[in-house]
């Protein structure tokens, strides 16, 4: 996820301090990964330097002056390409469970294992997941949604491996 896309995002709807962002972003998009407010201010200091927001007030209060931050024409545009640029599926080519079902082939321990462990750690977390849907609000079905199809295309992945093994031993032991 693009964190400054992110931001400049919710600045289209009116000027906000960084506390402000970061709350709003945290309650948005934040429920596993919160921002940390350094991340805030270290991003909206970049954007600032490239001229995609401006500061359109200080505030004094208790502690340090609060900046208030308003979008640019020059943001709303950039966050309007982002929007509209295709992500790249990630085709993941280079899997780490793959790698680990051929290297206990290759040291002669149990592949089967490997899938079973692994599956049962899929499943565990769907578990969850679905928990985390049923009790979410729609974004949070949404996220579980998405997340919960990739795992079942993992699941279907590993059964196909495990009822592949014996190939796949004979493939990559020659």
């Amino acid at each position: 996820m693009s964190i400054g896309h992110t931001l400049l995002g919710l600045l289209e709807s009116g000027p906000r301090h960084g506390y402000d962002l970061k709350r709003v972003f945290d309650e948005k998009f934040g429920h596993d990964r919160p921002l940390h407010y350094g991340q805030v201010y270290s991003t909206m200091s970049r954007l600032l330097k490239n001229g995609l927001v401006v500061v359109d007030g200080i505030e004094a209060g208790d502690g340090p002056e609060r900046k208030r931050y308003a979008i640019t024409e020059a943001g709303i545009t950039d966050v309007e390409r982002w929007l509209t640029t295709p992500e790249k599926p990630e085709p993941y080519l280079q899997s780490t469970l793959y790698t680990k079902v051929v290297l206990a082939l290759l040291t002669h321990r149990n592949a089967a294992d490997v899938l079973d462990i692994q599956r049962a750690e899929h499943l565990r977390s769907m578990r969850i997941l679905t928990d985390r849907k049923r009790k979410g609000d729609l974004a949070d079905q949404l996220i579980c949604d998405h997340a919960l199809f990739h795992l079942e295309a993992d699941l279907r992945w590993l059964e196909l491996t495990a009822a592949r093994l014996d190939r796949l031993r004979e493939a990559v032991t020659r």
